[in-house]
């Protein structure tokens, strides 16, 4: 006899589990506390098994019969409902495991890991944000050139062909990650490179005629605002390095007697630490932030937050609040020294490159060429600063006034004369 719905809505609970049986191994189950779930009760190579259907009334009557009959089905194809049951449940947790959101997740903290620096990871995450809503939760193995073509190619129509190309850089180093572990078979991203259209290089703006650096310098000097903002604002033309690693320059990386700044790997470019000679007027303005910051480990500390430092656009902000949108960024102050420097002839390029952390072209040369060049550094950084100071003073209508001696450091190596010879290309391309 075969259960109706009258009959179930009308079962009561008893004190021991009770089962109102239906037909061909489907009963329902009804617990002393009232719960009601459906079960499957048959055989299999002579072992008696049970399948649970779920929860009436969430599962009618009608649904579970028709689980019943697909689970028998299987029996006829001799198959096991529970086995058949288990792995799609394991498939299910393996591609959920396996979404592009996850294994990009994993690759971005293997590189982490590995030690690229923490700029390189935020842009990674950056990337990443922008591609989850539409492939997150996609199993890497089902993404196809067509399905992140279609991706790409919306944030290429917004005017962002930049963004497009890096995003579709960063799939393709993910799904290659996949690969390598076992988790796709083929990378799809490689061939798109063709299909999106190559955008504009365009060069930071940067001042390169002496004169206008000068009126730069004399109005940066009466800029009003944040200490912080003032005082990163105004070294950044005295040390040329990247606006990321200056607005996260850290206390514990100075050593302000010996004049050094050191740059640990963790936040460089290159993955390499590097160090940074600080000339007289650099360690002036360093140490002006120790009344204001020096409870911080950070000398740039933003507005709101002691641990947290200014932002990427702080610098850019108070620029082009002083006019100079569109003419100079904080990045354009190492192009700017660049081409100054190598147009002076006073300094081996070997050198100005080591100053600004490029890295070598040449693999070879590289290895070979380990040398720092500290002690030509020194000089240099500090006649680029009394420059910088004499530049300024033309455009206020002073006295230059004599120009500073270099302070004395500790030697950290031998002078060594670089065997390149000078040239005055413009390496303002260079970052």
């Amino acid at each position: 006899m075969t259960l109706s719905v009258k009959e179930i809505e009308h079962a009561r609970p008893s004190e021991r589990n009770r089962k109102l049986w239906d037909e061909k191994g489907l009963y329902l189950l009804i617990t002393p506390s009232g719960s009601r779930r459906w079960h499957f009760k048959y055989r299999f190579l002579g072992s008696e098994k049970k399948l649970s259907f779920g929860a009436y009334p969430e599962v009618t009557l009608k649904a579970a019969r028709a689980k019943r009959d697909e689970a028998r089905t299987m029996l006829a194809e001799d198959r096991d409902p529970s086995r058949e049951r288990q792995a799609k449940k394991l498939a299910a947790k393996v591609e959920a495991e396996n979404t592009f959101s996850s294994i990009a997740r994993e690759f971005i903290e293997k590189r982490a890991a590995d030690g690229i620096a923490d700029t390189t990871k935020s842009k990674s995450e950056w990337l990443l944000s922008i591609l989850e809503p539409r492939l997150g939760r996609m199993p890497v193995a089902d993404i196809t050139a067509p399905v992140l073509l279609a991706v790409l190619k919306e944030v290429q129509a917004s005017g962002r062909r930049e963004t497009a190309r890096r995003l579709r850089a960063f799939a393709s180093r993910v799904i290659d990650y996949a690969v390598i572990t076992g988790r796709a078979q083929h990378n799809p991203a490689k061939a798109l490179q063709r299909a999106l259209i190559t955008p504009t290089v365009r060069h930071h703006p940067a001042i390169i005629d002496p004169e206008k650096l000068g009126g730069l310098l004399h109005a940066i000097d009466a800029y009003p605002g944040y200490p912080s903002t003032i005082a990163a604002l105004r070294l950044s033309p005295h040390l040329f390095q990247r606006p990321g690693e200056i607005r996260s320059m850290r206390w514990d990386e100075l050593d302000l007697d010996r004049a050094r700044w050191i740059i640990p790997e963790g936040r460089t470019k290159m993955r390499r630490a590097h160090e940074v000679p600080l000339s007289r007027q650099a360690l002036e303005i360093i140490r002006s932030m120790t009344p204001i910051s020096g409870c911080s480990e950070l000398v740039f500390p933003a507005f709101h937050s002691m641990r947290t430092p200014i932002s990427e656009n702080t610098v850019n902000g108070a620029l082009r609040r002083l006019g100079y949108a569109g003419i100079m960024t904080a990045h354009g102050f190492r192009s700017t020294a660049s081409l100054l420097l190598n147009e002076s002839g006073n300094w081996p390029p070997d050198v100005i490159e080591h100053a600004l952390a490029h890295q070598d072209k040449n693999a070879i040369r590289a290895i070979y060429n380990r040398t720092s060049y500290w002690n030509v550094r020194v000089e240099m950084m500090q006649a680029w600063s009394d420059q910088l100071d004499a530049l300024k003073k033309q455009a206020a209508g002073l006295p230059e006034g004599p120009k500073s001696e270099a302070p004395k450091r500790p030697p950290a190596e031998p002078r060594k004369a670089p065997t390149r010879t000078r040239t005055t290309a413009d390496p303002a391309g260079r970052t």
